[in-house]
């Protein structure tokens, strides 16, 4: 009788413990959760740098560019500012006359990542379907008037077409952009209503996504040969 005593002890223990990891998990994880740190952009160049010079032709996104996600969630009532990254960004920018001509950026949507797998997951399918819908895209709608690039931000207004999980939708944005020793850089962030792409803002009870969020990028650009 008292090795079943014991025995039923310990089950009752286990028991126990999983419901109160289930009840405060959520809690935990809510309460360990920061904002996200501000996005990447464009900075102004030291007076004493050599920019590249202004050329036309193709430039060519180059290492060191990112894109991803930045999303509010609420978590038991906690707001916590959430931004999914990748490094996996390719695309090409024309310039004809000076003016931007055509652009198009591509970001592999798979590999966008948070500080939490569970929420990455979810994110990849059960919100994007990237097995379906691997990339996103956003072309500018040319000819864009461009004013003489500097190591100064200068802010320049652009349309284009915004493709996630197959859906592509009109937007409107400002990009900043600045000239370096290497090439030019290019910043900016494009405001999303996720039902306009056929997505649906994840709602799990404890946890809720906001309806609406923005799709960020930093691209470095390079001359192509």
């Amino acid at each position: 009788m008292a090795r079943r005593r014991r025995t039923w002890w310990i089950v009752g223990g286990v028991v126990a413990l999983l419901a109160l990891g289930i009840g405060v998990g959520p809690l935990l994880y809510a309460a360990t959760q920061e904002d996200a740190a501000a996005a990447p952009t464009v900075q102004a160049q030291p007076s004493d740098v050599e920019l590249a010079p202004e050329t036309d032709g193709t430039w060519t996104v180059v290492p060191g560019s990112s894109a991803g996600y930045r999303v509010d969630e609420v978590l038991n009532g906690a707001n916590v500012t959430v931004a999914g990254t990748t490094d996996q960004v390719t695309g090409s920018v024309v310039i004809q006359g000076g003016d931007l001509a055509s652009a198009e950026v591509s970001v592999d949507v798979a590999s966008i990542r948070t500080d939490i797998g569970q929420r990455d997951s979810y994110f990849r399918g059960n919100v994007m379907d990237v097995d379906t819908y691997p990339t996103g895209t956003f072309t500018v709608r040319g000819p864009v008037d461009l004013p003489e690039l500097s190591g100064t931000p200068v802010t320049v207004p652009v349309t284009g077409d915004l493709t996630l999980r197959g859906q592509t939708r009109q937007v409107q944005t400002d990009l900043a952009v600045v000239r370096t020793a290497e090439g030019v850089e290019v910043s900016g962030a494009v405001p999303v209503v996720f039902a306009d792409f056929g997505i649906t803002a994840p709602n799990l009870g404890f946890v809720r996504v906001e309806d609406r969020g923005q799709v960020e990028f930093l691209l470095r650009l390079a001359m192509s040969p």
